[in-house]
């Protein structure tokens, strides 16, 4: 009977005693399996005892002690895989455009063997095949560890990126047509490139700030993406700002003020599109990192970000305006930022990006974001950019 019992966020932050916000961060990084129930977010009870079953075998991505089992050339693998401890969030190597410091990961050693019980590498989502991201998404027993064939019909499509509208997204693909099994990967905007060009990834997400020519996302993506023709197509526009406590005692209202003294702010983690923006409105405002009290200090998703700000271990953070709204800290809104998925020009993609499309565009799929706030929907599956196939 248990398998049937589902719980609230509120009940999973009891029986695991944490805070409420811990969970919301543990569903937002797809550690703990959710699904929405008109506006709650509810987990079954199998996919708890998965989840502690996992923790307790030290399979969780923050707890990874082991992270430099894989063999990788051209960038450390420290840089990029997640830690052992949970608190300290590993910090990605950062990819400057127009630079040609893309790291190459060598799978030789990485094959699993269709014969053996198979302990699963959980390496940064960006740089993940199709194979160990459904490693990472629950194709594994989490008590016997034996895998559990992924099935052998139907076109794979891995979208990368954190935003919930993506999982919704991934929902609408399945549905429109079953010959599509659309897997999740969770990275950052910049690593969510890295991914593409990499091929790893089918359709990414990306919300990333140039400060040059006050665009979005296009500066990135033709640099990174050189000599690969893509379609940018809208997903949605949402606020981003600076999160603050109740009040906003530190009178913080610029991007100026977080150079003043006694502020102390908590960062996003490299590669993500909240960290792009920030470091570009330094540079803009000429304001030095080692201004920022609290720059080094990282954390993994908007919602962790704003915790830290409503605990008090910050002033101050930098992220959308919806983690403002269900952690409970005030938000002052300074731009409005382009969220925008990117897909590869393939002769073999045409069919399903058809289908992208057509989801993006209908009514039903624009209502269920609209329900969950926090988007601007008026150019959602307008086409941004296309080069030729």
């Amino acid at each position: 009977m248990n398998e049937q019992v589902s719980y609230t966020t509120e009940e999973i932050a009891k029986l695991l005693k944490v805070s409420k916000l811990t969970v919301y961060d543990l569903i937002k990084k797809g550690d703990l399996p959710a699904y929405r129930v008109g506006k709650q977010m509810r987990v079954d009870h199998y996919d708890l005892e998965a989840y502690k079953q996992k923790a307790k075998n030290g399979m969780i991505r923050e707890n990874r002690e082991n992270a430099g089992q894989l063999n990788m050339t051209a960038t450390s693998l420290d840089s990029m895989l997640q830690t052992s401890s949970s608190s300290d969030v590993s910090e990605v190597s950062p990819l400057q455009p127009g630079v040609g410091n893309i790291p190459h990961i060598d799978y030789q050693d990485h094959t699993a063997d269709a014969e053996a019980t198979v302990t699963p590498e959980f390496v940064h989502a960006a740089y993940a095949r199709p194979e160990e991201i459904l490693r990472n998404t629950g194709t594994m027993n989490p008590i016997t560890q034996d895998t559990i064939t992924p099935p052998t019909s139907g076109r794979t499509i891995v979208i990368t990126g954190q935003d919930t509208s993506l999982d919704i997204l991934a929902r609408y693909m399945e549905k429109e047509d079953s010959r599509y099994r659309p897997l999740r990967s969770f990275a950052g905007s910049m690593d969510s490139l890295v991914s593409m060009y990499m091929g790893n990834s089918d359709i990414v997400s990306t919300h990333l700030f140039d400060g040059d020519t006050g665009d979005y996302n296009l500066p990135y993506i033709r640099k990174i993406l050189v000599s690969h023709p893509c379609t940018v197509i809208n997903l949605a526009s949402r606020r981003a700002g600076l999160y603050v406590a109740k009040g906003n005692p530190k009178g913080i209202r610029t991007w100026q003020d977080l150079a003043q003294n006694g502020v102390k702010i908590v960062n996003r983690e490299r590669g993500a599109g909240a960290r792009v923006l920030l470091d570009e409105q330094l540079r803009l405002n000429n304001i030095r990192t080692s201004q920022l009290q609290g720059y080094t200090q990282e954390e993994s998703s908007h919602i962790a970000v704003a915790g830290k700000v409503a605990s008090g271990q910050a002033d101050v953070g930098v992220g959308s305006e919806k983690a403002a709204a269900l952690v409970g800290v005030e938000f002052v809104p300074l731009t409005v930022e382009r969220y925008d998925l990117v897909i590869l020009n393939k002769t073999e993609n045409a069919e399903w990006i058809a289908t992208l499309k057509r989801i993006l565009s209908s009514d039903e799929f624009k209502r269920e974001l609209q329900a969950i706030g926090g988007y601007d929907l008026s150019r959602t599956g307008e086409v941004i950019y296309a080069s030729e196939y």
